[in-house]
């Protein structure tokens, strides 16, 4: 029988987690399926779509993937997460009573109601031990805060980045990664420049993206104020100095003793170490 991976996510906080699914089973995104979990069975939403179980995870153990929610369970996880809902903004205008520097951004109700996680961010420490006696007394259950950053916050809110598309982190990214300014860097991006950061006024997480292709390309050239030679044709030869990089079009910028500058290709370069740089698709 075929078998494939699935992302159900079980609750807005949480990440996309893959599933095994049975090729008898059919299942896309936004559908609501019931899935195995080492407390029993819970209902989660598809995130993320089907696709063939890679050999080198065969032998790798997923929870799988039961059957399709029934139009109760289905009824239920939505009736749920609607009174989850109405309990942000219940919670949100309690603490807000109590004067507390915090916003709460999502609520976790078990189904049995034992418990209710309050997920909330705050840019220092909260002392909230008297909002936890009110918000127990308000929804007669166990209360547990649980605080997030930056990242984590808008990954739950969600919105649209500035590409037009729904965030990385809200679509398909499964854990957030170190972004680092070196990332900008090597892409020639400029540091003081805003739109390097996303909703969550961070670092976006898509300087990661090319970061590893910048690296590979930007190997192959010389270092800026490095001496070089650049071929002019005829046989002939210039001498200057790298001025600047075009990393992408695997050229340079050459500053020549008479104070112009032109583009160089790589091809037309020559400068000493080079015989020590590995050419492009040369395997190792």
């Amino acid at each position: 029988m075929d078998e494939y991976l699935i992302g159900v996510r079980l609750h807005a906080t949480a990440p996309a987690d893959d599933y095994r699914l049975g090729g008898d089973l059919d299942a896309h995104v936004g559908d609501l399926v019931l899935v195995e979990t080492s407390g029993g069975g819970a209902v989660g939403e598809v995130r993320r779509p089907k696709r063939e179980l890679p050999e080198a995870k065969r032998d790798r153990l997923f929870h799988r993937v039961l059957r399709r929610a029934t139009d109760e369970e289905a009824r239920e996880y939505r009736e749920r997460r609607a009174k989850e809902e109405r309990a942000v903004a219940t919670c949100q205008q309690i603490a807000r009573g109590r004067g507390l520097p915090m916003k709460v951004v999502d609520v976790e109700i078990e189904p049995a109601a034992r418990r209710m996680a309050v997920y909330f961010s705050a840019e220092t420490r909260v002392d909230f031990r008297e909002l936890v006696r009110d918000l127990a007394r308000e929804f007669r259950t166990r209360i547990e805060m649980r605080q997030i950053g930056a990242r984590d916050t808008t990954k739950v809110l969600d919105g649209i980045g500035p590409c037009g598309r729904q965030l990385c982190c809200s679509s398909h990214l499964r854990r957030f990664e170190p972004i680092s300014v070196r990332m900008a860097k090597a892409q020639d991006l400029p540091l003081t420049d805003s739109r390097l950061l996303g909703n969550c006024g961070r670092l976006k997480c898509c300087l990661l993206y090319e970061f590893s292709t910048y690296q590979e390309l930007r190997s192959y050239l010389p270092r800026v104020n490095t001496p070089c030679q650049a071929s002019c044709g005829g046989g002939g030869c210039m001498t200057g100095k790298v001025r600047s990089l075009r990393v992408l079009k695997q050229s340079v910028v050459v500053g020549f003793p008479d104070g112009t500058e032109a583009e160089v290709p790589l091809d037309q370069l020559t400068w000493e170490g080079r015989e020590h740089v590995k050419p492009r698709g040369e395997e190792s």
